[in-house]
């Protein structure tokens, strides 16, 4: 694709280069007057436009069937990956239900809570998907509840435990965009922590705090923290492309980000919401 672009370029540029010349053989033959301008200028721009709009076709056409196709067929996919999911959903209910064993019970639960999981993710990449072809809506939601309920989630993988200090908080952003934001951060929290060490959130109506006692990172770190692809740990598990997404929304959405570290003293991130905020409430109002 870059070497379509420029040579199309090139032959943009040799072309207007001829016009030019054409330009000035017509005005040194016939003249320069206000008439003969007009004419060799009004000829040189129609054969630019022309040209250019042969050029643009020439590249952007086929690029623009080949995304109309490539999301004609996510769409199908997507529409085929619901299907099963809801089928999975409603068998294992019903077995569920009719089920008196409790090691059946159990392995029963397993499949529930991992098509929960499969939703979540086809969920997420419906999200992804639309946001790239149009704009995400925002809506108005109460953060303390949101931080609740993705709390809850990583609470049931039985690790770091979770100390929660929220204050009421209505906000209107884009909501899953944001459930990612918070789960891309307390992952790195409990990631990079102890697994008996605490993490705690904090939420009042101005900012979203999330602190660990784990590695830290050093000044060096920080600086590329928000680097796609940089990863801090050699080893550490992720693509690295976290923080760059997360960072990338928070500017979107006007939310500022700030991470202050210590190398083996933990990591506190700070989200300031107040840009945000639709409705804040305190303790006592």
């Amino acid at each position: 694709m870059k070497k379509e672009i420029w040579t199309a370029v090139f032959g943009y540029v040799a072309s207007v280069l001829l016009l030019l010349s054409f330009l000035y053989w017509f005005l040194r033959n016939e003249g320069f007057d206000e008439t003969t301008f007009q004419v060799g200028s009004g000829f040189v721009v129609l054969l630019s436009i022309g040209w250019g709009y042969i050029i643009a076709s020439h590249i952007l056409m086929p690029y623009k069937k080949t995304k109309e196709h490539l999301l004609h067929l996510t769409r199908d996919i997507i529409h085929e990956l619901n299907l099963p999911l809801s089928t999975i959903e409603a068998n294992t209910a019903m077995l569920a239900r009719n089920n008196e064993d409790a090691r059946a019970r159990k392995r029963i639960k397993r499949i529930e809570d991992a098509a929960v999981r499969l939703k979540r993710l086809y969920e997420e990449l419906v999200y992804t998907i639309k946001k790239e072809v149009h704009e995400i809506p925002r809506e108005t939601f109460d953060l303390a509840d949101l931080v609740r309920d993705r709390t809850e989630i990583f609470a049931d993988q039985q690790r770091n435990p979770i100390r929660l200090d929220l204050q009421p908080c209505m906000v209107t952003a884009d909501r899953i965009g944001f459930e990612q934001v918070f789960d891309n951060l307390l992952g790195n929290a409990m990631k990079y922590s102890p697994k008996e060490s605490l993490i705690d959130v904090r939420l009042t109506a101005q900012k979203l705090q999330i602190e660990d006692r784990g590695i830290g990172m050093d000044e060096t770190q920080l600086v590329r923290v928000y680097e796609r692809y940089y990863q801090g740990e050699e080893g550490s598990q992720g693509e690295g492309i976290g923080l760059a997404l997360v960072k990338s929304y928070c500017d979107r959405e006007g939310i500022a980000i700030k991470i202050d570290s210590q190398k083996e003293s933990g990591t506190c991130v700070t989200l300031d919401v107040r840009k945000i905020v639709h409705t804040a409430f305190t303790n006592g109002e």
